[in-house]
Formats: structure tokens, C-alpha cells, sequence
């Protein structure tokens, strides 16, 4: 697929990851539809990416929601090749903390947007991407999901977080196994420490400390690598049903 065919849905869109993945593929010549739930945010952001960027206000976990503003997309786009999962919630908390175990809605919230978020866009996408023409190599369209590194160096605190993201990783080989007779690819990239909105929030001392953890290079990763490493994938169809690590060589410690 070149980047100038691609016609995609990008969760989390607005801004972070998603945001930059957007930037780099309208600066290739790509057609993008934010998915977000920030609609101030969301609006701005299609409005800076100009008349290749598309908003709609998408809360990743209504199955109803998600179905409508995909075909939505399609429609304005005028097709769909590409979906990028990248809206996700930190979910912080310890399975027992101060104020006593942690409440069962707190873990299921996280897993319902990381998680069940990824796979309902992604098979609502799937449905439509299964019936256009197929490309070189039979490909008719490519999922993209995020994890984590902390998929498996899950810290302190993280349990609901490393849950939803595993779960990520999990379900990217049997999804890339049975989309392969439609033509789908999927793949799955694992980011370590990025500078995102979340990051830019926290004390200068805990943003060097983070930097210093990460061997090689010891700063923290940049959206647009991120964006360059989901552009990689769109380019390169032997890539199917793999997690790739985006970290610097870093391993998460305990705490």
C-alpha cells in the first residue's frame, strides 16, 4: 500500500500518537477520519490537518457508535484500507491500595476502552475492508493496534493496564491468521516511554528519571517515530501478525 492510497480511521486521533499518526499521513498524501472522544480537541485537530482529516466524536466502546461513524468515514473518505487503534486510558491503580482493593469497575473500564475499544473498531472496519479491491498481493486493507511494553513488563500499579494491553498483543496473530483470506493484515506496536500529553503533565524530576531508564537512545521515544514505524507497516505487507517493541531497549522495572 503507498501512503498516498491510504484512507484510514485513527483512534485516539486527536492528539498523542494517534495525532502524530494522522499528521504523517496527510504529509504523504493519506485521507485520515479522527476517532475521538474529546470533540473540542477532535474539531481542532481536523481543522489544523485541513480537507483530508475528517472528526467524529467516537466513543470506542459502543458497538452501535462505532458501526455508524465507520461507515460514516468510509463514506466521506470515499473508502477505508487502514484502521489505527490508538485511543487508550492509563487505568492506574493497585489491585490493593490505601483505600482497599481495587473497584471492579476501575480494571473492566480499562480493559473495555484498551481492549474491547481495539477490537471493536478493528472488526467493524474489517467488515467494510473486506469488500475492496484487492492490491498487489490480494491486500485489501491493514489493522494497526497499540499495546504496550508494559504488555510484559507490567509495573506496580498497572495490573488493569498490562491486562488490556497483553490482551492487545494476544489477539494480533489469530486476528492476522483469519483475516489473511480477506486480504487484512494486522499488526500490533508496543510502545515504551513516548512524549505524549500524559508525559508532558508529569514533574520535570519524574520526566528525566523516565528518560534516564531508557538505555539507548536515553530520551523518550517521539510521536512522529512512532507515526514513521506505523507508516513502515502500511508499506511493508510481509509484516502480519506481529508486535514490534518501540522502546530504546528499555525493560520497565517493578516500580
Amino acid at each position: 500500500m503507498r501512503l498516498d492510497q491510504v484512507k484510514a480511521i485513527i483512534t485516539g486521533g486527536a492528539s498523542g500518537l494517534g495525532h502524530a499518526v494522522a499528521q504523517h499521513l496527510v504529509a504523504n498524501g493519506g485521507r485520515v477520519a479522527l476517532f475521538d472522544v474529546n470533540e473540542d480537541k477532535g474539531q481542532a485537530a481536523a481543522k489544523e490537518l485541513g480537507g483530508a482529516a475528517r472528526f467524529f466524536r467516537t466513543d470506542v466502546t459502543s458497538e452501535d457508535g462505532v458501526a455508524t461513524n465507520v461507515a460514516a468515514a468510509h463514506h466521506a473518505m470515499g473508502g477505508l484500507n487502514v484502521v489505527m487503534n490508538c485511543a487508550g486510558i492509563l487505568g492506574a491503580g493497585r489491585v490493593l491500595g490505601k483505600e482497599g482493593a481495587m473497584p471492579l469497575a476501575t480494571f473492566s473500564g480499562t480493559v473495555m476502552v484498551n481492549l474491547v475499544g481495539s477490537f471493536n473498531v478493528a472488526k467493524a472496519g474489517a467488515a467494510l475492508m473486506q469488500n475492496n479491491e484487492a492490491g498487489e498481493d490480494g491486500e485489501r486493507g491493514v489493522i494497526v493496534n497499540t499495546a504496550s511494553v508494559a504488555a510484559y513488563e507490567g509495573q506496580i500499579g498497572q495490573a488493569a493496564y498490562s491486562a488490556s494491553k497483553g490482551g492487545v498483543v494476544g489477539m494480533t496473530l489469530p486476528m492476522a491468521r483469519e483475516l489473511a483470506r480477506f486480504g487484512i493484515r494486522v499488526a500490533t506496536i508496543a510502545p515504551g516511554i513516548f512524549w505524549t500529553p500524559m508525559v508532558d503533565g508529569m514533574p520535570e524530576a519524574v520526566q528525566q528519571s523516565l528518560s534516564a531508564s531508557i538505555p539507548f537512545p536515553s530520551r523518550l521515544g517521539k510521536p512522529e517515530e512512532f507515526a514513521q514505524t506505523v507508516a513502515f507497516i502500511l508499506v511493508n505487507r510481509y509484516i502480519n501478525g506481529e508486535t514490534i517493541r518501540l522502546d530504546g531497549a528499555v525493560r520497565l522495572a517493578a516500580k
